[in-house]
């Protein structure tokens, strides 16, 4: 069932489509991420999901009612919304308890008691409770504004990039503990994010966003997988696209003859693979001079070192025969593999390919 429902939603400020008709569903007690570029029209479409601007056509539905369209809008303090902002946006003068319990009635029975249980659940040590923000680190703080926005009991949370300031590390353990903390009370969430592995670890559907519209909307897997085109390809991680012709079930490409995951047939396509279906391994000129038909060489351009994982830039050989070995083009593919197996600058090494490559539109 649908918790929250986008229909044809418009929103323009003078003659910029910021949100261009979109229509989007959001399950309840599930978690969507929304990805896209700066200036896509993401923050756009959290306040108005939010209530804090107008759409100017569409439709807004939350658990079956309206709560905006064009003629009128419930108020953002009406709608059981949780909102965490990128900065956290914590009351400097306030206490780390001030601020979670902002939103509870000052003389609700048991506030202390709510107000340590809410720290707990955010993974807050009490001790803290007296201190200040800025005497609390950036994680700290972060989970102090989801304990403030959890404090009012919200059917709907809306999290504004709420981890990019945080260092890499905190980043990945935060986005899992506040996944977790949202999935055990139940909460509907959507995250706003240019984070491409934040949007598929921490979401059950992805929306990706180009130019205020939705380029496609699925599960996190669907989408980084069988993206429709090479945009949504790129969005969600490393792409590798090759132009190729395609006829039963098999493509004809630069990297040889590829399985593809459909059983048209297209004289001129575009295929998809991800850096992580090639493998590479150590050659000599002697398993060049030796290679069957359809064995793919290449020689290893540049390597950049950064710790587990390396990038590496290979570029096809054409003909294995050849002693000038000379390459295919001037662009290289890019690959990331573990520093322990990345090959040196100038080896020669053999590819292959492993799983379906993907038929983009």
């Amino acid at each position: 069932m649908s918790f929250l429902e986008l229909r044809s939603v418009e929103r323009r400020y003078g003659r910029v489509a910021a949100l261009g008709g979109i229509d989007l569903d959001v399950k309840t007690g599930s978690r969507t991420a929304i990805v896209g570029p700066s200036g896509c029209g993401k923050t756009t479409l959290l306040r108005l999901v939010a209530g804090f601007d107008v759409p100017d056509a569409g439709t807004i539905l939350m658990d079956g009612k309206v709560i905006a369209n064009a003629s009128g809008t419930v108020p953002a303090h009406r709608r059981e919304i949780g909102v965490v902002a990128q900065d956290g946006a914590l009351f400097p003068h306030l206490t780390i308890a001030e601020n979670i319990g902002f939103g509870i009635d000052r003389n609700a029975p048991g506030r202390e008691k709510m107000i340590s249980d809410l720290a707990y659940t955010v993974g807050l040590d009490g001790h803290i409770l007296l201190r200040r923000p800025h005497q609390l680190s950036g994680g700290q703080q972060q989970r102090v504004a989801l304990a403030r926005a959890m404090a009012r009991k919200p059917k709907m949370m809306l999290l504004d990039e709420p981890f990019s300031a945080l260092d890499t590390g905190l980043r990945a353990s935060m986005r899992k503990a506040v996944a977790e903390v949202l999935e055990n009370a139940g909460i509907t969430t959507i995250l706003v994010t240019h984070d491409q592995a934040e949007a598929l670890s921490f979401a059950d559907q992805v929306a990706v966003m180009r130019e205020g519209r939705f380029a496609q909307v699925g599960t996190p897997r669907e989408l980084y997988l069988k993206p429709k085109n090479r945009m949504v390809a790129e969005s969600l991680g490393d792409a590798i696209v090759l132009s190729a012709t395609i006829a039963d079930g098999w493509a004809e490409c630069s990297l040889g003859r590829l399985s593809v995951d459909t059983t048209e047939r297209r004289d001129i396509a575009r295929i998809l693979l991800r850096p992580e279906q090639i493998s590479l391994r150590s050659a000599s000129s002697t398993d060049v001079a030796a290679a069957k038909p359809g064995a793919i060489f290449a020689e290893v351009s540049d390597a950049e070192f950064a710790g587990a994982i390396s990038t590496v830039a290979v570029k096809l050989l054409n003909n294995p025969d050849s002693p000038e070995l000379a390459a295919i083009g001037n662009t290289p593919l890019i690959l990331k593999k573990p520093s322990v197996e990345s090959p040196a600058v100038g080896e020669i090494v053999q590819v292959a390919v492993s799983g379906k490559a993907h038929i983009l539109e």
